[in-house]
């Protein structure tokens, strides 16, 4: 087993004879497995492991895959072909798998409850740098069960135990040493657009149980997405490997405010299960959120004041959808798109960001009463699957 594909994906047997395979996995970081529609299944093997799968006596077609989330989409199916007189008729069929699908019981206009905590859109505080130094963190990759919509439990793929990860914030010729930790069950990578760098070592898949070391320097300026780096890359951003690195523009001005929103789609698979790969293929999204839970500043709103200037930076994670992003009842100011300013003072104005996947800006503005000011993605279909949220805004402090 290697590049997602069994050395033998077809093979014929002789109805009535026995057969037992034998796997290797030759990959350098990935695990893969093998089921069986008849039941047989070999576990998941670790990169240099094998393992035997006694199929038994083969009487009709039997429909084999790699059961690692992705993998099968991927081309990662295996045939075993009855011949001769004696097979069986009927053949099989490379079935999706069952459990249901928990989009089912998703109520989008439910309260999430009380335990809800709301993911936090404040921008973390910038720590400025002394030459020589730079930002270290550490990664751990997690895959743990949560509610992930009003009435769907997910087991979802996260760095630093949140979907998006945790944003990171800096300024042009910043440098960032990120330590990314493998807890997950299978091969993940992470690939930063803030940084320019040669994939071939830092973007790697790295095996369950293992680590690297990500240095990069941010030498532009602009919300630069990161992702996992492992194929297939639209079901882990999917299931929640993604996340946001600000690099502020030098002599951004201070505001009152600041907030991250990044947009991104949820497939759901089964209840407790991961995001649906044929979903994704076919771009069916059962959500669409800001910070990775639908609607949730409908019940948690985004404070501000009368006469505030807020900035709010938007990123377009996808991993397929882009977003048009939307304040009801104001008007953008000053608008900063993917490294250059739109609209930066004057008598004219803006009312939507428009960003295509994995691109991103900011927009500033003020709000002139008190009252809910929905913000929302402006292709209607997407705020109606969850990206909505409100500014609640108060009057000015005395």
């Amino acid at each position: 087993m290697s590049g997602m594909r069994y050395s033998q994906p077809t093979i014929q047997v002789p109805a009535g004879n026995r057969l037992v395979i034998t796997l290797r996995n030759d990959d350098k970081f990935m695990v893969h497995d093998l089921v069986l529609d008849s039941g047989a299944k070999s576990g998941r093997l670790s990169p240099g492991g094998s393992a035997t799968v006694d199929v038994g006596v083969v009487e009709h077609d039997i429909a084999g895959w790699c059961s690692v989330p992705g993998h099968r989409q991927m081309g990662m199916t295996l045939d075993i072909v009855a011949t001769g007189a004696d097979a069986q008729t009927g053949g099989h069929v490379h079935r999706a798998a069952a459990g249901g699908d928990a989009a089912d019981d998703m109520d989008l206009m439910a309260d999430p409850g009380p335990g809800f905590k709301p993911y936090d859109a404040v921008l973390p505080p910038l720590r400025h740098l002394a030459e020589g130094q730079a930002h270290h963190l550490t990664l751990t990759i997690e895959e743990h069960e949560k509610e992930v919509a009003p009435g769907v439990r997910q087991k979802v793929w996260t760095f630093g135990g949140t979907d998006p990860g945790p944003v990171l914030h800096g300024e042009v010729g910043d440098t960032f040493e990120v330590t990314l930790v493998n807890h997950g069950g299978q091969a993940h990578g992470i690939d930063f657009h803030a940084g320019s760098i040669a994939p071939d070592s830092v973007m790697r898949p790295i095996p369950p149980g293992k680590s690297l070391v990500y240095r990069f320097t941010a030498n532009r300026a602009g919300i630069w997405m990161y992702h996992c780096s492992t194929m297939p890359m639209s079901l882990h951003v999917a299931n929640g490997m993604f996340g946001a690195v600000v690099i502020e523009p030098p002599g951004l001005p201070r505001v009152d405010r600041s907030y991250v929103l990044v947009q991104n789609e949820q497939y759901f698979g089964p209840q407790g299960g991961s995001a649906d790969p044929d979903k994704i293929k076919l771009e069916q999204p059962d959500t669409v959120d800001f910070n990775g839970y639908p609607n949730q500043y409908d019940h948690a709103p985004l404070p501000a004041k009368v006469g505030e200037r807020v900035r709010v930076w938007v990123l377009a994670a996808g991993p397929s959808r882009g977003t048009s992003f939307h304040v009801v009842g104001t008007q953008f100011d000053r608008v900063y798109f993917e490294g250059s300013y739109l609209l930066d003072g004057g008598s004219g104005g803006s009312q939507a960001l428009a960003l295509a996947p994995a691109q991103g800006g900011f927009v500033e503005m003020t709000f002139p009463q008190p009252g809910h000011y929905p913000f929302v993605s402006h292709a209607f279909v997407d705020a109606e699957r969850g990206a909505h949220g409100f500014f609640e805004v108060s009057k000015e402090a005395p």
